[in-house]
């Protein structure tokens, strides 16, 4: 018989009845019925009851074992009592008669139980990484990542796409995030960077000739910390091709990601048709470049309704440039205490407010009813209405000033109106295309012109689209969302020098500074570089929508805590003094 077992804790069944059998694995619960011992073991596969009495020639040593103790049984398998058959397990028609046993390895007095749903503080769960994973759901989320990642390479290799590891040391690009450096010990002074993305390596195999790469790759970028991301590092699907157009990069990805919510969404509806959105318009309907579309809100400009209006504050808003009113449908939302509770909503998040309308039945007909109604008449609230496709029952907010001040807001408006009233749609994993960035964006506090996504992508209209307003220019940039969350970034590259080098004069790089930062990739592109565009998928952030998270951290072995600190390993940590004069490097203390 093997050292330490015959079978896993998943395997036993009737047919294994009156065999001798030798089971390891971890002591989930211990249950003393009166002198009759019973002991939950568990092992990754699933777990077995096994149990002993005073019969047992081990029975003194098995009243001493604990839980989360590892342990090796010998035992005989028998068939449980009709009435105490365990139908939620596969091993329930059975337990083991214990006539041996070793203690593997005995465990301390537990900082976190494995067994039940107790709630533990994060930095708890965090130090002791390795108990948390033990329990049943987050073994289950890790086993998911595991399957998913596995179904991303044979759905990537059965479209021809070979798989290519990308340097992990390399140098600096700005990939809209902080990098992590790295001394350089032969190179005093100098510094690698941890790749925030595989980017210019992957452009760089397209010029090499190589017509379809993906690989799984990890990304290293020096973040905030939030819920939906994670503040270190983090693995994507990266995909490149060449030759390509934006449509034939949507057609590749699509089956596979939509593929795999088939495969791994326990039965959730998966849209089929994928609807391709302009950034304008999700910002002007949802408020985000990440839209939920499970909830069927789409917000309206309804500034014509209120310009010269008696509701004097969005009257004298819109007598200024580039303001607008917007509207926030509400159906079945038409009663004062809920408008009063999402006006409340709006001052929580740091506005004044939100002016409402809601309409409802008088027995004569239907009546609009709040403030904004009796300052603008009738004959503008019906307006608004017949405008919303709104009726009895229903209700509509109301925010003004410039987009940008309270675009967001809004957003988070429609989410939490769309969760109220109960809209939106819980069983389904809806995606749109997010189309036509634009590629630059002004800081409003100094004037000055940067790349708003992507730098290496190719503008719309390409050179001659980069000799008008720089604020005009669109990119041949694209993201995925799925129930509120960017899923994919990618783009359509840009492969010819003259108009990189034009895209970054604008953004305020010149010709030598891009040469110096981007010299590999610029040269190369001088060397008959084919049209060529990608995307890369954020594997965790797909994980989390499949195990129904909401945190991230649900979803990754080892993650960091919120300030980015591994409490298991304890990192980051001081540096030895021999170490840092190796590297050239002195440590100034911060006050």
């Amino acid at each position: 018989m093997h050292a330490y077992r015959s079978h896993t804790c998943a395997d036993l069944n009737k047919s294994n009845v009156g065999e001798t059998v030798r089971l390891s694995g971890w002591v989930h619960r211990v249950r003393d019925h009166g002198g009759l011992l019973f002991i939950d073991l568990r092992d990754h596969y699933g777990i077995t009851q096994v149990m002993a009495d005073p019969d047992s020639p081990v029975f003194s040593q098995i009243e001493k074992v604990r839980s989360e103790w590892c342990i090796r049984i010998d035992g005989n398998v028998m068939a449980r009592d009709e009435s105490l058959v365990n139908a939620k397990i596969p091993t329930g028609e059975v337990e083991v008669f214990i006539r041996d046993i070793e203690i593997l390895g005995a465990a301390s007095e537990l900082p976190l139980m494995v067994f039940g749903d107790q709630e533990y503080p994060e930095e708890t769960r965090l130090k002791y990484r390795y108990l948390d994973l033990r329990r049943e759901k987050l073994q289950k989320n890790m086993k998911l990542r595991s399957d998913v990642v596995s179904s991303m390479r044979k759905r990537m290799w059965a479209q021809d796409f070979r798989e290519f590891q990308t340097p992990i040391i390399t140098a600096s690009s700005p990939e809209g995030a902080r990098d992590f450096l790295v001394p350089s010990r032969q190179h005093p002074g100098k510094f690698y960077a941890l790749p925030q993305a595989p980017q210019q390596f992957k452009q760089l195999i397209m010029v090499s000739g190589f017509d379809k790469y993906f690989q799984i790759a990890p990304c290293f970028r020096d973040e905030d910390p939030r819920a939906d991301r994670s503040p270190t590092d983090f693995y994507q699907l990266d995909l490149e091709m060449s030759f390509v157009e934006q449509e034939d990069v949507f057609n590749t990805i699509q089956p596979v990601v939509g593929g795999i919510f088939e495969e791994f969404g326990g039965g959730r509806k998966v849209d089929q048709t994928w609807e391709q959105i302009s950034y304008k318009d999700a910002a002007l309907w949802y408020g985000t470049d990440k839209p939920d579309l499970r909830n069927p809100i789409k917000m309206q400009v309804v500034s014509e309704h209120f310009a010269g209006s008696g509701f004097a504050i969005f009257a004298k808003l819109l007598e200024q440039d580039g303001t607008e009113i917007r509207a926030i449908p509400a159906p079945t939302g038409g009663s004062r205490k809920f408008c009063d509770r999402m006006n409340a909503f709006a001052q929580k998040e740091g506005l004044p407010g939100m002016g409402y309308i809601f309409w409802r039945d008088q027995g004569e007909g239907m009546e609009a009813a709040g403030p904004l109604a009796k300052n603008i008449g009738p004959e503008r609230t019906e307006a608004i209405r017949q405008q919303l496709g709104l009726g009895v029952g229903d209700a509509a907010f109301f925010l003004g000033g410039k987009p940008s001040a309270f675009e967001s807001v809004a957003g988070r408006a429609r989410t939490e109106i769309g969760r109220e009233l109960k809209l939106i749609d819980e069983d389904r994993f809806a995606f749109a295309w997010i189309v036509d960035f634009p590629m630059y964006e002004k800081d409003e506090e100094t004037g000055n012109i940067d790349f708003s996504h992507n730098p290496f992508s190719m503008p719309q209209g390409g050179l001659e689209a980069l000799n008008g307003d720089p604020l005009d220019v669109l990119g041949y940039q694209y993201d995925l969302a799925c129930n509120g969350y960017e899923l994919i970034s990618g783009a359509i590259r840009n492969h010819q020098p003259d108009i990189m080098f034009k895209a970054f004069e604008l953004a305020g790089y010149g010709k030598d500074e891009v040469e110096k930062r981007f010299g590999g990739m610029v040269n190369a592109f001088q060397y008959g570089a084919p049209p060529h565009g990608g995307c890369a998928a954020g594997v965790d952030r797909i994980v989390m929508l499949l195990a129904d998270e909401a945190n991230i951290r649900e979803v990754i072995m080892f993650p960091m805590n919120q300030r980015a600190e591994d409490l298991m390993m304890n990192a980051p940590s001081d540096a030895m003094s021999d170490q840092l004069m190796e590297l050239g490097l002195r440590v100034i203390p911060q006050d």
